[in-house]
């Protein structure tokens, strides 16, 4: 993911997405502790946001943030520090839709190589 995030008209954001099951499927992910990422990146923060079937409104989501160092890195993203965004319905690990890779909430160029997604 490469691209400048402008704050222009009300704000923007970059995002690569993931739907993890085909159709309006979910995926059971209640048997690991998180998602686990290798990045490579300009130091900047990104955020991994999850989506689950209780979300209705396309601003709702999960939300978990780290940094992309300028070396590869694995980071563990434990479902217990997700946290919700604009909803109050708990995280779900049993019904997860929909992964983002998002570059968000700020002016600034985001450079970020993903290696691999899974679940630990």
């Amino acid at each position: 993911m490469q691209g400048t995030v402008s704050l222009e008209n009300n704000g923007g954001f970059i995002q690569i997405a993931l739907d993890l099951a085909p159709g309006r499927d979910s995926v059971d992910a209640s048997g690991y502790s998180g998602i686990a990422i290798d990045v490579l990146g300009n130091g900047e923060e990104y955020g991994l946001h999850l989506r689950t079937p209780d979300l209705t409104r396309p601003w709702q989501s999960y939300r978990q943030s780290f940094v992309a160092e300028s070396v590869w890195r694995e980071l563990q993203l434990p479902f217990a520090s997700f946290f919700p965004h604009r909803t109050d319905v708990p995280l779900d690990a049993q019904h997860l839709r929909r992964l983002g890779i998002v570059a968000i909430g700020r002016a600034f160029h985001a450079d970020l190589s993903i290696g691999g997604i899974w679940f630990y």
